[in-house]
C-alpha cells in the first residue's frame, strides 16, 4: 500500500487530463508514478478503437510524473498551493511501439538532471512489464505568480 496521497493531491489538474492513477515513490531525485491502459481507467477518454493509448501521451505522463515530483516537494516544504508548472519541450522522446497496448500497466519514472529556481531538466522512462516502452528528456519552467497572471489574461482578452 502506497503512503503517497493520490496524483490529483500533487497537481493542478481535474479529470479528464488527470492521467495519473498512482504515485509509488518519491525521492530526492526520483519519482514514480502508474497508471493503466484500460477502458474503465482515468486514460478512457484517450483510447484509440483497439483500447491502445497512442505514444503522443507519452510526454503528458512524463510531464505529470514531473509535476508530482514537484508538487511532493512543495508539500514536503510545507507549501500547501499547488502551482502551475509548464512544459518547455522534450529531447530524444521516443515511443518505439507507437502505442501503449490495452490493458498494459505504465510506470513513469522521471530523474532529476538539473535544476534551478525555475528551470528544470529530467531523464523520463515508462516501462511495461521492466520493459522500456518510452523514454525521453523533459525541460520545464516554473512561472512566477506575476507571469501567470498576466499569461491567462492576456489569453482572457485574446
Amino acid at each position: 500500500m502506497s503512503h503517497y496521497l493520490p496524483p490529483a493531491d500533487y497537481l493542478p489538474h481535474d479529470a479528464p487530463m488527470l492521467l495519473l492513477e498512482q504515485v509509488s515513490a518519491v525521492g530526492e531525485n526520483d519519482v514514480q508514478c502508474q497508471v493503466s491502459v484500460n477502458p474503465a481507467g482515468v486514460l478512457a477518454p484517450f483510447l484509440d478503437a483497439s483500447g491502445n493509448l497512442p505514444g503522443w501521451y507519452a510526454l503528458e505522463l512524463m510531464a505529470q510524473t514531473v509535476g508530482v515530483w514537484s508538487g511532493w516537494h512543495r508539500q514536503d516544504d510545507g507549501e500547501q498551493q499547488l502551482t502551475l508548472g509548464m512544459v518547455l519541450g522534450a529531447r530524444e522522446l521516443v515511443c518505439e511501439a507507437g502505442s501503449f497496448p490495452a490493458h498494459a500497466t505504465l510506470d513513469i519514472h522521471a530523474h532529476l538532471l538539473m535544476r534551478d529556481s525555475r528551470f528544470g531538466s529530467f531523464e523520463c522512462t515508462i516501462m511495461i512489464n521492466n520493459t522500456v516502452a518510452a523514454t525521453g528528456r523533459v525541460n520545464t519552467f516554473q512561472p512566477s505568480t506575476e507571469e501567470l497572471t498576466s499569461l491567462f489574461q492576456q489569453g482572457e482578452n485574446a
